[in-house]
């Protein structure tokens, strides 16, 4: 049975500062389909608008031109509402920088998305728990992000992604501020997550060595696709 698409890209450009002399276009002639389940590697050097292509994904910005559809949904028609709820239902964030809040325990971090996503008190904070379990944070849930380490806080970090369950986890560079042991128990996670769970992932990265451990790799240059190729999905 053929696999779902998921995430469906037809001639996605963007551009900065239309009509000015500073016209800036950072994506051009975007294609890419993304099916259910799939562990997709996004690489190319910084500038070369993979993380521009992530935050149009990720319904984090717009495109200036262009078809998109995630699961179904046409992302260009929907609405800033809509697209906010999508984010929070459908879409797991991971970024280079952890995002987390600064004055807020991991605990209450994990529940972060759960809240706005309307789950109720008990069953946010044992979904909470339980996900922290699972990346290997249940002892450290009280503990302030700057009582962490940089690998403890990418782990909160994964945790909070999941907790409305999404199908998709976008990362962005997760692995940039970490040493190669602490990246390599983060990849880890991802692998079980794509393993045990069935979620699509995206891995934007800069590096050629993690892009290979996914299934496909994209190779994006000056904001154009110029490769694409199997991984060895291990």
């Amino acid at each position: 049975m053929s696999k779902r698409a998921m995430i469906e890209l037809k001639d996605i450009c963007k551009s900065f500062f239309i009509g000015t002399p500073n016209e800036f276009q950072a994506l051009c002639g975007i294609d890419l389909t993304i099916y259910e389940g799939e562990f997709v590697a996004i690489v190319g050097a910084s500038g070369s608008g993979k993380s521009t292509l992530m935050n149009i994904i990720g319904a984090l910005d717009r495109p200036t031109r262009g078809q998109y559809r995630l699961d179904g949904v046409d992302m260009i028609a929907a609405k800033d509402r809509e697209l906010s709820g999508i984010r929070n239902r459908k879409i797991g964030f991971v970024f280079q920088t952890y995002n987390l809040i600064a004055k807020t325990n991991a605990l209450k971090n994990v529940e972060m998305p759960m809240l706005y996503g309307g789950v109720t008190g008990r069953k946010r904070v044992d979904r909470a728990k339980e996900l922290l379990a699972m990346v290997g944070m249940g002892d450290r849930m009280k503990h302030l992000p700057e009582e962490l380490s940089g690998g403890q806080k990418q782990r909160v970090a994964i945790a909070r992604a999941m907790g409305n369950d999404p199908a998709i986890i976008l990362a962005d560079e997760p692995t940039g501020a970490l040493d190669s042991s602490t990246g390599r128990m983060v990849m880890d996670l991802f692998h079980k997550l794509h393993k045990e769970q069935g979620k699509t992932i995206v891995l934007i990265t800069h590096s050629p060595e993690l892009a290979e451990e996914t299934e496909r790799v994209v190779t994006i240059k000056d904001g154009s696709i110029i490769g694409e190729r199997q991984g060895a999905g291990i």
